[in-house]
């Protein structure tokens, strides 16, 4: 990947060279082209006036849009009822070539054996899915069995034994409460008896179907006899309706539409004049409106060539409580409206509207799964479903729809909205309309809700049984058990509970909308899973039904998206919701289940197209976060040595972004491939433990440096790949008597570096905190040395969004030459925190330079490996107990007056140590000839040098090289001196943080001193104890724009 062109990385301005003068800061003096000294860009970096890539195209585009486009208003599209009921037999029709195809593409017996549709979505879309769908649809079909019991026990007290209630109503206004307790008392009763019946055995259930079917057909039959009796005798039903003014009246008290009549040639009141007066005397005081207004009557059935589907053909909906008004009856309102509630008016129970009764109507339409259900006992299956539920749909379309146009030509609209019948005396008034009898359409639909209700009951109860035996559903395995025959014992007491739920709700017009819910989304979950299995080619995807589209999918999900929402959209929202949790709940907790779902498939495509998409173009500064590759060391058994590395990347990628473990063993994968699969179950464990969300890889190499590089250069794919290495210190390469060891680690360094990859090295990785482990008040310290793309900053802010840093506070320490002005520095990095919306503390750390101080003995010096080699060996030996010595004083001290002095004295025993030491190797080599004292002991200034320097001129033709020619190189000397000073600096300011991030020194161009740079890294470290070495990958990494 290219670098990116950016004002502060890979700067080429000609003034660079004033840039970078931290002649005290050796150690990163060969990145200096490609990483500037920040006391040197902080006026840049603060005032911003360069722009990161793609922050200037930006502006430009949005500058090329020009003014935006005014766009039209879009006039919403007209919507009437008809278009719902469209939607409804479309819903229909397309579910039933949903079927057809799944049927088609599956093995019958599976889905009655496993619980029909849920089985089929299970299996298409995963468990995750499967289980959410599938308790709905148990849910659905558990209140359906709640439903058709009601229905069974208002048809029982409404129109069979009235007599028969428990509970009475005295007034009128307790009417509607009064018919809700008999319900839930008959209710549960009639529970009780039917889950006997489905307990004792599900062949008495077979035995009556055929029953209620039979009745059902001959209710249907009898509905169209009495329709096509009206058209050749329109009044042959003589049903008289009462109407007061335009109000029609409850014909339950009275036998005569009439106020007065003549008995005898005497004027006396009927039973009518009682109720709407207080005495039956022609005197009486009675109702405003019944005075004001004359009584008629009307035909409530007319018959089918009246054109009353004129009037009914337009929706009349109301609030609870409106009067049932025939609006071509002329009426004189009355001033007091306050007793109408009192009067026997016929007036909706309920607030009427449309999407209303589509919820209550569309139950209805709910059976188009039964011959799947039942699949196992058909003898050819994919070719009996898709034709009886074509042909099942195509008869009920049919029936729905031309009763809703015969009832609306045939009745009168006062009597439709009707609900109880009470104009008719209290009869069911299809029931009227029917031919030979009322009672062929009172006990037609009894039993077929009393057969609707024992297909619910024993479906349920499978199907909950099915879902608990695929285990994904822990807490529901307790009711994959039965009896000896398999008979869902368990699972049918759970259904008789929910059911009881239903019963005490005891409205039927409350528990419709529910259960159509549960069905709609069932159906809409069937339609994806067609879509899905099309579109994604799935191989396993052969339907024998060919008739089919995937638009057809799309569709019919979009249908039940709109009816669930349509009928009623709060109850959406909750079985939505309800279907969301019982989703996340099997994602967490529920069994794994490999069923070959599509989900998979999807996602398999949908990731492919995502990484064709990342690869079009690197990402912008603004969307960059760290993608981790992960080098992780086994021991001997092949486990993790360092799991608390995989704990430091959870913490800081928080489960956002890639994360790529990898390792590397000796060997070929032939011989090692047992090895190779061990440690990689090993390496998931412990990701599984360290909650690290990831990929693992573990290769098998002729040698680690290899493996490694070869895992920098392949791990990912496509778009996907890391751009940063996340490895821990190789803590014991001083130990270690095979320099493979830290010769591996430089070597990845600088492959990292080729790659423009980030890189982070853990020192002490062992005593990182766990994720376990919540820091108290402490401070993550940030050395900001050379600017290398601003992952210094990044890194802390990501750390501190996880809990185990959140309370940690960040401070922001850079080092200011002599020659810097530390007061503006700091205000500039002040001022650069704020733009990048960073909370940081800042300090400025002033560092005198050894060069500066003595550049005599620095500036002759040659590099020397052979004998000199133990030189850097020597001078780090020293500078490490001067370190120590340092240490121990400065936490006790501060750092004016005898810290200052301390500096001074450190700095003279490092010039005189590297004095004395290539005097001495001098010596050796001159054979002690003309050299002088073995030891010379002398303090080092700049008058010292000088005249030292002169005498060397002039004894220029010496034989013997001038003892300065020989000491160590004047880089090597100078790196340390970098070392030693800057960890100083570090642990004077820093031993108390929880971390430290540091800037990491390049290794040396030359190979031949990377012993000598691992000696350098270890000085810069000492005495730090949590420390993070931090490399940029070339590019610019956070930016202040949003």
């Amino acid at each position: 990947m290219p670098k990116e062109s950016s004002p502060f990385i890979n700067n080429t301005d000609n003034d660079k060279g004033n840039l970078y003068d931290g002649k005290n800061m050796a150690l990163f003096e060969e990145e200096m082209d490609s990483n500037p000294m920040v006391s040197s860009l902080l006026n840049k970096l603060a005032n911003y006036t360069n722009l990161t890539q793609g922050v200037k195209e930006h502006e430009e585009a949005d500058d090329d849009e020009g003014p935006a486009k005014t766009k039209k208003p879009v006039k919403p599209l007209p919507c009437t009822s008809d278009s719902y009921c469209l939607i409804i037999i479309m819903t229909k029709v397309i579910m039933t070539k949903q079927m057809a195809v799944v049927v088609t593409n599956s093995v019958p017996h599976c889905w009655s054996v496993a619980g029909g549709s849920y089985y089929m979505i299970s299996r298409s879309l995963g468990p995750e899915f499967g289980g959410a769908v599938g308790l709905c649809f148990y849910l659905g079909t558990t209140f359906a069995g709640s439903m058709y019991i009601l229905g069974t026990i208002e048809i029982l007290l409404t129109y069979i034994v009235p007599s028969a209630a428990i509970f009475k109503a005295e007034k009128k206004e307790d009417e509607a409460e009064a018919l809700l307790n008999n319900m839930r008392v008959y209710g549960t009763c009639c529970l009780t008896l039917m889950s006997l019946v489905v307990f004792v055995g599900v062949k008495y259930v077979n035995k009556l179907a055929l029953v209620f079917l039979a009745c059902v057909i001959l209710s249907i039959l009898a509905i169209y006899a009495g329709v096509i009796k009206t058209a050749f005798e329109p009044f042959f039903v003589c049903q008289i309706i009462c109407l007061l003014g335009n109000r029609t009246l409850q014909n339950h008290n009275f036998d005569q539409c009439l106020k007065t009549m003549e008995v005898d040639n005497v004027t006396v009141t009927t039973k009518l004049w009682s109720l709407f007066c207080d005495s039956p005397d022609l005197n009486a005081t009675c109702n405003e409106y019944f005075t004001l207004n004359n009584v008629t009557v009307i035909q409530g059935i007319p018959g089918l060539t009246s054109g009353v589907i004129r009037d009914n053909i337009w929706g009349d909906y109301g609030p609870n409580g409106m009067l049932v008004e025939n609006k071509h009856q002329a009426s004189e309102p009355a001033a007091d409206t306050s007793q109408d509630i009192y009067m026997p008016y016929v007036a909706n129970d309920i607030t009427t509207f449309f999407t209303l009764l589509v919820g209550i109507y569309f139950p209805s339409v709910t059976g188009i799964m039964a011959g799947s259900n039942r699949s196992g006992d058909l003898r050819d299956a994919q070719k009996s479903i898709p034709i009886g539920t074509i042909m099942a749909i195509a008869t009920t379309t049919f029936i729905y729809i031309s009763s809703v146009i015969l009832f609306g030509a045939c009745i009168e609209g006062v009597v439709l909205r009707d609900k109880f019948g009470d104009s008719v005396k209290g009869n069911l008034v299809i029931g009227i309309l029917a031919w030979p009898s009322p009672w062929v359409i009172v006990i037609g639909s009894f039993f077929s809700c009393c057969g609707a209700g024992l297909q619910s009951l024993t479906g349920a109860p499978r199907l909950l049984q099915a879902i608990a035996r695929d285990g994904i559903v822990p807490f529901l395995q307790v009711f994959g058990h039965g009896k000896a025959n398999g008979e869902p014992t368990w699972a049918l007491l759970l259904t008789g509970g929910i059911c009881e739920i239903g019963i005490l709700i005891a409205s039927l017009d409350a528990v419709a909308p529910i259960l159509s819910m549960f069905f709609l989304m069932c159906y809409l979950f069937v339609n994806l899973a067609c879509a899905l299995q099309t579109l994604l080619r799935t191989p396993n995807w052969r339907p024998r039904f060919k008739f089919y589209h995937w638009a057809l999918s799309f569709l019919g999900a979009s249908l039940c998206l709109s009816l669930m929402f349509i009928s009623s959209w709060y109850y959406a929202l909750v079985a939505m919701l309800i279907a969301g949790c019982i989703y996340k709940y099997i994602e967490y907790r529920g069994a794994e289940k490999e069923w070959g779902d599509g989900i998979n498939g999807l996602s398999l495509n949908a990731a492919r197209y995502a990484l064709i998409r990342l690869e079009e173009a690197p990402p912008h500064t603004k969307n960059w976060r760290p993608q981790m590759l992960l080098l992780l060391n086994l021991d001997s058994d092949h486990a993790v040595k360092h799991p608390r590395l995989l704990s430091f990347c959870t913490q800081l990628k928080a489960g956002k972004g890639l994360t790529i473990v990898g390792s590397v063993l000796e060997g070929t994968y032939m011989t090692k491939e047992a090895e190779v699969k061990k440690a990689e179950q090993n390496i998931k464990s412990s990701m599984t433990t360290e909650r690290t969300k990831g990929f693992c890889h573990v290769v098998a190499s002729s040698n680690l440096r290899d493996g490694f590089s070869h895992l920098i250069q392949t791990a990912g794919l496509g778009g996907m790949k890391h751009n940063t290495v996340l490895m821990a210190w190789p803590g014991t390469w001083k130990q270690s008597n095979d320099p493979v060891s830290w010769k591996n680690f430089i070597e990845t360094v600088r492959e990292t570096t080729a790659a423009h990859q980030a890189l982070l090295v853990a020192k002490n990785v062992d005593s990182f905190p766990t994720n376990t482990d919540r820091l108290g008040q402490g401070t993550i310290d940030v050395w900001w040395v050379v600017h290398d793309g601003g992952l210094l900053m990044l890194l802390p802010f990501l750390l501190r969004q996880h809990k185990v840093w959140r309370k940690c506070k960040m401070r922001i320490f850079t080092v200011a030459n002599m020659d810097d002005n530390s007061i503006q520095m700091k205000k500039d990095l002040q001022m650069f925190l704020y733009h990048l919306r960073l909370d940081a503390e800042v300090e400025v750390v002033e560092m005198c330079s050894l060069y500066d101080i003595w550049p005599p003995l620095l500036s002759g010096c040659v590099c020397g490996t052979g004998q000199h080699g133990p030189q850097i060996q020597s001078i780090t030996d020293s500078s490490r107990s001067s370190i120590r010595r340092n240490n121990q004083t400065g936490a006790s001290g501060s750092e004016s007056g005898p810290s200052r002095e301390l500096e001074d004295t450190q700095e003279d025993e490092v010039a005189q140590l590297i004095h004395d030491r290539n005097t001495a190797s001098h010596a050796a080599l001159n054979d002690k000839a003309d050299a002088g004292p073995d030891r010379v002991h002398m303090t080092w200034t700049k008058d010292k040098f000088l005249t030292e320097r002169n005498r060397n001129r002039a004894e220029a033709n010496m034989g013997v090289r001038d003892i300065f020619n020989m000491k160590p190189n004047q880089s090597n000397v100078r790196r340390m001196h970098t070392a030693v000073k800057l960890n100083e600096v570090v642990v004077n300011k820093s031993q108390g943080a929880h971390l430290v991030l540091l800037n990491m020194p390049g290794p040396p161009k030359n190979r031949g001193g990377d012993e000598n740079y691992m000696e350098f890294l270890e000085v810069l470290l000492e005495g730090l104890n949590r420390v993070l070495l931090v490399r940029g990958g070339g590019r610019e990494v956070i930016t202040i724009y949003s």
